[in-house]
């Protein structure tokens, strides 16, 4: 498989229920969603993106406001910090070694900035088997491997999303990242879980307003009160307060949408979707 050994090779697990397995239609499916996404003019250089991840069809086109960005990029890592949506365990599972498959192929783990985040923080472990079935990653790959030439990642699963948690993860990333310039955070979460649109659209734009503020600690605050804000919380904080370590002073909400603004277009029970970028000033 690729000079990896299988065990090191994390197969895609929802490819052809989650979006296309095959390359051609994925393929397609993505470039849709970009053509209707033009990327933003005048952004500071990109430090991080906050992208959702539910099926391709719901969250894509929310998703390629954020991704659109990384038009014409090349030779750069994605460290990707998502939620647990399937196993129940405290602290962060990294994927150390090998790489994920996609129907698009392989994806290299960057092994030496893996380890350099293992080493730069407590609480951080080297454990794929969180990573085996979950969805939240994996629904980040279609956009950045066919976008990004050369690219590499380092997948980061987080557990219990609590601040004992949270804080942590941002200093380790900030420590093992500090002087990497082909490195990019990405967050990836949605946001509250089937409510009519009006309510969903009303809690939404709470975390909208933390996030365009850049404000992660009353975030932080506000998902201590209610989890429900958001799946993967957790994940944004680390990565919104890693991002100011890295010198990131600019947040730009790209889109907001729910899951009802696609498919069957059903505004009963809705799931909230943001992307955004997190940048340093303009030169």
């Amino acid at each position: 498989m690729g000079g990896y050994p299988s065990n090191n090779v994390r197969r895609a697990a929802v490819a052809g229920t989650w979006y296309p397995d095959r390359a051609v239609d994925l393929v397609a499916e993505v470039e849709a969603h970009l053509a209707l996404a033009p990327s933003p003019l005048g952004l500071g250089p990109l430090v991080a993106i906050i992208s959702p991840h539910a099926g391709l069809r719901y969250s894509g086109p929310v998703a390629a406001h954020a991704y659109s960005l990384l038009r014409g990029r090349a030779g750069l890592t994605v460290v990707l910090v998502g939620p647990s949506h399937r196993y129940a365990f405290d602290g962060v599972a990294v994927w150390a070694r090998g790489a994920f498959e996609t129907p698009f192929g392989l994806i290299p783990i960057d092994e030496p900035l893996a380890e350099r985040i293992l080493a730069a923080g407590c609480g951080l472990r080297d454990d794929p088997s969180p990573h085996r079935d979950e969805h939240c990653l994996e629904m980040q790959l279609p956009f950045l491997q066919h976008l990004v030439e050369r690219l590499r990642i380092v997948p980061l699963m987080m557990g219990s999303q609590t601040r004992d948690e949270v804080d942590p993860l941002a200093e380790a990333l900030g420590r093992a990242l500090a002087q990497r310039k082909d490195v990019l955070l990405l967050a990836s979460s949605d946001l509250s879980h089937y409510h009519p649109a009006p309510v969903a659209n009303r809690l939404d734009s709470l975390v909208v307003a933390d996030v365009g503020e850049f404000d992660a600690e009353r975030l932080m605050r506000r998902l201590e009160e209610r989890p429900e804000h958001a799946c993967g919380g957790g994940p944004m904080v680390a990565v919104m307060k890693a991002s100011r370590l890295l010198g990131a002073r600019d947040a730009v909400v790209l889109r907001y949408a729910d899951s009802g603004d696609a498919g069957e277009r059903d505004k009963s029970r809705v799931v909230g979707y943001l992307s955004a970028a997190l940048c340093r000033p303009p030169a």
